[in-house]
């Protein structure tokens, strides 16, 4: 049955993934790609909650919650790229095609973003063949999967709003959830996945899916996620090195002390 849903979340993914390809060319960006991601997570638990036959509460609860995440961040990313260009990381990546742009954007953007979605939903996919009710450890992902919305919901939201206030214009958000991580979106985000992975966790196979949550872990804090985004902030915000040292990379602390001035 795991095969079969496998199979059949691969092909449900490359069949999204064409489309956004089509509205990509359509509208000249590729970052449209961006909110295809969340909607191939809850396209993947949507097939694989039809093709499975495990507990009924434990299959509905790993789809909700997957579907939940997947959509509010489709739904933020969209309508934060309204009338936006080219997002400056495709733009960088795309200059160095050799030759087609569009071919090459299929081969280093859709497919390795097609298959590791597919890798990080492993939790999902698994949790769904448990046949088991729901136990402790899977209730214990499940705060975890609430934290780490909360954090990323929150965090998102106060950065919108920091953003379309035209007084933030060259400054740092250092206020709400962000004066005690530079990232609390990405932060949530990993625990979205730490959660869904302790739901497949609860019986035995789900224990072999570590590595997703490992990997989204690690695009967040050491690949797409952070690094970039704190090499194009450090370049452009005056007062991001101080905000830096003061302010958790990751996981949430309380800030540093301010620098003294010793005259």
């Amino acid at each position: 049955m795991f095969w079969w849903s496998l199979a059949a979340s691969a092909a449900a993914v490359a069949v999204l993934l064409v489309l956004t390809l089509a509205v990509a060319l359509r509208v000249g960006r590729h970052s449209v790609i961006d909110v295809a991601w969340g909607l191939g997570f809850a396209l993947v638990a949507l097939v694989s909650y039809l093709l499975s036959e495990g507990d009924p509460l434990r299959r509905l609860l790993a789809l909700a919650l997957t579907v939940i995440w997947g959509v509010r961040l489709a739904v933020h990313i969209g309508r934060r790229n309204v009338g936006e260009g080219e997002d400056p990381r495709y733009e960088r990546m795309l200059a160095r095609a050799p030759g087609s742009r569009t071919w090459y954007a299929v081969r280093v953007v859709y497919l390795i973003q097609g298959a590791s979605l597919l890798f990080v939903s492993l939790p999902v996919q698994v949790a769904m063949l448990g046949t088991e009710p729901p136990g402790p450890v899977a209730w214990a992902g499940t705060v975890v999967w609430l934290v780490g919305f909360v954090f990323e919901a929150v965090g998102d939201q106060q950065l919108a709003r920091f953003r379309a206030d035209p007084g933030s214009r060259g400054k740092v958000l250092d206020t709400g959830l962000w004066r005690y991580t530079r990232h609390p979106n990405y932060f949530g985000d990993a625990c979205v996945w730490w959660g869904l992975f302790l739901i497949a966790a609860d019986q035995w196979p789900g224990v072999l899916t570590v590595l997703s949550p490992v990997l989204m872990t690690y695009f967040l804090v050491a690949k797409t996620g952070k690094p970039l985004l704190e090499s194009q902030l450090s370049r452009s915000r005056p007062g991001y090195a101080d905000y830096v040292r003061r302010t958790s990379g990751f996981f949430p602390l309380p800030p540093k002390a301010p620098r003294r001035n010793v005259g």
